[in-house]
């Protein structure tokens, strides 16, 4: 049976998380996680192009064969939603030019999909993503351990071809 490598992002500026799963259709692999960090007081652009260059490095290391990626919904600072929407644009952007699909789920499908409830706490979220991955610790930045959500979700929630 042929795994299926997903590569979940939680998007922002200073912090964007990442994890990496293999995923056959019963359980869930991590391979890598972690979180692509940019100096607060660097000139935006230059924040920017770190993001890429990171998030290159990570499709280029790890092939994902899909991208799942939280839809931002920003209701206060039009500022901070302007930048975190650029920034993720970059990440969808990487994954676009190798025709790797993209799906966009929301804070609530997340908790669904990983805990069964939609308002689940952040708490709870972390927990279950640990259990669910056989990890000995919740993973580490809490936006890996987002991320890792973001790609349990898009295994539990889309039809693949496992032959």
């Amino acid at each position: 049976m042929k795994n299926v490598r997903i590569l979940g992002i939680d998007p922002g500026y200073a912090i964007v998380g990442f994890g990496v799963l293999d995923y056959d259709g019963i359980r869930f692999t991590p391979v890598e996680y972690g979180a692509v960090l940019t100096e607060a007081g660097t000139p935006f652009p230059e924040r920017l192009r770190a993001i890429h260059e990171d998030i290159e490095f990570i499709f280029n290391k790890f092939k994902p064969d899909c991208m799942a990626v939280e839809r931002l919904y920003f209701t206060t600072n039009q500022k901070t939603a302007i930048d975190v929407a650029q920034a993720r644009g970059i990440t969808v952007l990487s994954a676009a030019i190798r025709d790797i699909p993209v799906a966009e789920y929301t804070p609530l499908q997340v908790k669904q999909s990983v805990v069964g409830y939609g308002k689940a706490e952040k708490k709870q979220v972390m927990e279950m993503t640990r259990q669910l991955l056989g990890l000995a610790q919740i993973p580490k930045p809490d936006d890996a351990a987002d991320a890792l959500a973001i790609a349990i979700c898009h295994g539990h929630s889309t039809r693949f071809d496992f032959r």
